[in-house]
């Protein structure tokens, strides 16, 4: 019996879809993945942190975009949907997707994890505007802040005890409080961030 293969989608055909399909899809190289809602704690944490974010660069050039806005990481011939990016290239003027992002947000679900950390890492690295990937926790408060070393390098950031988050490629700093603000957590944790040495990636 003869096999009969699927032909993959293109990327003019997926971006179609997206303008009128109800549920978001992400896409890596002809093939699309539903993508999962989120819970409160998410869209809070997310929320919040594009607030803040739209505060700090408000009448300079940068603009941030939440969840809605796809990402093209040309490279891998994919897009994803970010929960927060900030793009500071005027002539990144897509209506649809960006593609120079300087800093990426994505707040960890047990669903998401994984891939946050490994695939869209890796694919995200590839954009050569990007400085800086902050994930976040959802289940206590914890991030971890990626920064694109002057070698090309990416190096994980050592934060003390509390400190603000430093994001330089807007030049300002996010506090737990900020990032976690009316988020409350199944138990006592303490509001710090994980003490480690700066640590080449």
């Amino acid at each position: 019996m003869q096999l009969a293969f699927k032909p993959r989608l293109t990327t003019d055909d997926y971006l179609a879809g997206e303008l009128t399909s109800q549920i978001r899809h992400e896409y890596v190289d002809g093939e699309v993945y539903a993508m999962a809602g989120a819970g409160e704690p998410h869209n809070l944490i997310a929320l919040n942190v594009a607030s803040r974010l739209r505060h700090l660069v408000r009448g300079g050039p940068c603009r941030v975009f939440i969840s809605d806005m796809k990402l093209h990481v040309k490279t891998w011939d994919a897009f994803y949907y970010p929960d927060v990016m900030v793009v500071c290239d005027a002539g990144d003027s897509q209506t649809y997707f960006k593609q120079n992002p300087s800093l990426v947000v994505e707040v960890l679900s047990p669903s998401t994890e994984s891939i946050d950390r490994r695939e869209k890492m890796l694919a995200y690295r590839t954009l050569p505007s990007l400085r800086e990937y902050l994930l976040i926790a959802q289940d206590k408060p914890h991030v971890e802040l990626y920064r694109r070393a002057d070698n090309g390098n990416w190096q994980l950031a050592a934060l003390p005890e509390g400190a603000a988050v430093p994001l330089e490629c807007v030049n300002a700093s996010l506090t737990l409080d900020e990032v976690y603000e009316d988020i409350k957590f199944m138990s006592n944790v303490p509001a710090s961030l994980m003490d480690i040495a700066l640590t080449a990636r």
